[in-house]
């Protein structure tokens, strides 16, 4: 019985050390032609990954009378929640085709999350603060990530091999994705530069208030009405 133990222990070390010495990272680094960073790109990867990893949650919070993260890129098949996280009501709601739904003004986090179950950008507003825009980018492919404000996105424990890159911003044109081309991600890893073209944000949309005192005692007073 030892002696089988320790076989089988020794072919799942060995496995594991196999497993490890072929896990690539792939650094991609996301500018425009400037040189400014782009933060809240969305890259994917579709190729010798298998499964998407880690479970299908997702939070989009409300903070400061803004979506938190303002970009949040999930899986399809994703349940993500809605914690309302300011001290006001939010009314959350997206006409987009991947997933139409509304939020009745609401504080604190709603008990269902949403299933988010079809591939595609999904825009979110709120009916009570005009200002407030945040995208839900949901993807079929297994390996994702969105650039942090460096314009930086990180992908670890990628098998080596040839993988297909989609890009996506919501100030790209018509906010469509972008085919990326082939990646041959060697066992070493890779770094990637990537230049996007993007469009000047949306003048439509009213800018957010300033904090004043005045506003602070009328968002409570709204809220205590409320109740």
């Amino acid at each position: 019985m030892n002696r089988i133990f320790l076989q089988l222990s020794f072919a799942a070390l060995m496995l594991s050390a196999h497993g490890v010495a072929h896990a690539a990272t792939l650094d991609v680094l996301l500018r425009q032609a400037d040189q400014t960073p782009v933060s809240d790109a969305v890259v994917t990867l579709q190729g010798p990954v298998g499964a998407p990893v880690g479970t299908l949650k997702a939070d989009m919070d409300q903070r400061g009378q803004k979506f938190a993260p303002h970009v949040l890129a999930v899986h399809t098949g994703t349940q993500v929640r809605f914690p309302n996280s300011d001290n006001i009501r939010h009314q959350v709601y997206s006409f987009s085709a991947a997933k139409r739904f509304e939020l009745r003004l609401y504080e604190g986090t709603p008990t269902d999350p949403l299933l988010f179950d079809k591939p595609g950008v999904v825009v979110l507003g709120c009916n009570i603060h005009d200002w407030m825009l945040g995208y839900i980018y949901v993807t079929d492919d297994p390996r994702f990530g969105v650039s942090d404000a460096q314009g930086h996105v990180r992908l670890d424990d990628l098998p080596a091999g040839a993988y297909h890159v989609t890009l996506w911003h919501p100030q790209l044109a018509d906010m469509q994705p972008l085919d990326g081309g082939t990646l041959n991600i060697p066992a070493a890893g890779l770094s990637h530069a990537v230049q996007l073209s993007l469009e000047p944000p949306s003048a439509d949309l009213p800018p957010t208030p300033t904090p004043t005192a005045f506003g602070d005692a009328f968002n409570r007073a709204a809220r205590e009405t409320a109740q």
